[in-house]
């Protein structure tokens, strides 16, 4: 299992267990996995899409960075806005 936490500028996104994380990275998208390299990476705008024990949830942002080390991923994120 990893540790996933995804920040936001207005608050955590989330915070918990995951089993997967698909991320739309600059130069494309990439599924982090356990046990996965150490890893620094930009992100494009996208879905993030993470599957949790409950199943699979998406974010949709803008763009931010990825860092990976010792099973815990963490997102810094801006999410995209919401057209109303």
């Amino acid at each position: 299992m990893l540790q996933l936490k995804i920040v936001s500028p207005e608050k955590i996104e989330f915070d918990g267990a995951v089993e997967s994380v698909l991320v739309p990275g600059t130069m494309g998208q990439f599924e982090i996995l356990t046990d996965h390299a150490p890893i620094i990476s930009t992100l494009q705008g996208g879905e993030v899409v993470y599957t949790t024990a409950e199943g699979k949830q998406q974010l949709e942002i803008q763009g931010g960075f990825v860092a990976v080390q010792k099973n815990e991923v963490s997102l810094c994120v801006e999410l995209k806005a919401n057209k109303e």
